[in-house]
């Protein structure tokens, strides 16, 4: 603890966006005194390595947020819900990552690369960040919405299973498991369920393993997902379109981390595929370009296996379609622990202060 620096809480310490965020520590500027780990239940009391130093777990309390300068609600939103008032109600600056507050009017959405200026200073003391799945595909969208002007666009995400935590992953590995060494497996109708049935209740709609399931989160209106809906309206919000027409479909993988989705964007004139890539090659929004057709397929685009645990969003598979004159078509991948949750938390608490 150091008083001449502000205190971090991060609430969730021991969760998969928690630790990924503790684990970012090291790689920032060292601008914190006080890193203070909170969690409820069976977590408290867990020793965990923050900077190289022993910390043990605090209980998530009415006084754990005494002295914090800022928060980190990387928790669900029924949790963020009840304990984001009380921090801000101690003084704290929160960033909520579980979504809850990002509809509230005097509640900003923040992305630092696109929008630093709206962490200032928020109204409600409550700053929201975006879901894994619209933030890893925003950067790459401002950046060319900034050269041509976005009319439309149509993504389907690929998302891994730990967009529902540890219990997705766990499920996961032993759905994998339980499937494991049958040759047969998935070459009959209801095979894979009949398999799994004694597994116990899952956090996924449909078996997950050796399968995708076209459905994330809860219902919405018109067929929709709740997950789809906020990408719609984060996409809106963040590249300051509010009626820009967004069909999305949010797809569940059996990858364990690292989102992706397939965009189809259009554009109000005419546009060309090298100039895309030069325009994402040198923005300022975090992405990677892994697009070389002349490489061999090992380097020529990014998949989830390549590029979990990096901080950058990658984008490859950059082209345009017979037909589309004004359209591109572009797929990118991004390890939404990082900058899809945790990264894009700590970057928005590193604004406040």
């Amino acid at each position: 603890m150091r008083d001449d620096k502000p205190t971090l809480a991060v609430v969730g310490a021991t969760g998969v966006v928690g630790r990924s965020l503790l684990s970012l520590l090291p790689t920032r500027e060292d601008m914190w005194g006080e890193i203070r780990p909170l969690a409820s239940g069976r977590s408290v009391g867990e020793r965990l390595s923050i900077l190289g130093q022993d910390a043990v777990v605090r209980e998530l309390s009415a006084t754990a947020f005494d002295g914090a300068d800022v928060v980190v609600m990387a928790v669900p939103a029924q949790v963020s819900a009840q304990w984001t008032p009380i921090a801000v109600g101690a003084g704290a600056v929160v960033i909520d990552n579980s979504g809850h507050f990002a509809a509230e009017p005097d509640v900003p959405l923040v992305v630092p690369e696109i929008n630093p200026d709206a962490a200032r200073q928020p109204a409600a003391g409550i700053i929201a960040s975006p879901s894994a799945a619209t933030l890893m595909m925003v950067g790459a969208l401002h950046s060319l919405h900034s050269s041509w002007q976005l009319t439309s666009v149509v993504a389907t995400t690929f998302q891994a299973v730990t967009d529902a935590g540890v219990a997705g992953a766990l499920r996961l590995y032993d759905e994998t498991m339980e499937l494991a060494g049958n040759q047969s497996v998935g070459q009959s109708p209801g095979d894979v369920r009949r398999m799994l049935s004694d597994l116990g209740e899952s956090p996924f709609p449909a078996p997950v393993a050796f399968n995708v399931i076209p459905w994330v989160g809860g219902e919405a209106e018109d067929g929709a997902t709740d997950s789809e809906v906020t990408v719609r309206e984060e996409l809106r919000t963040l590249l300051r379109v509010s009626h820009l027409p967004v069909a999305v479909t949010c797809v569940q993988v059996p990858v364990v981390r690292t989102h992706s989705v397939s965009i189809h964007a259009t554009f109000a004139t005419d546009t060309d595929r090298n100039d895309a890539v030069r325009v994402l090659t040198e923005s300022s929004n975090s992405v990677v370009v892994l697009d070389d057709s002349a490489a061999s397929l090992d380097d020529a685009w990014p998949t989830p296996v390549d590029v979990v645990g990096a901080d950058p969003i990658f984008a490859g598979r950059v082209r345009r379609i017979d037909g589309f004159p004004n359209a591109i078509e572009l797929f990118i991948c991004a390890d939404n622990l990082r900058k899809g949750s945790a990264l894009n938390a700590l970057q928005i608490a590193e604004l406040t202060v």
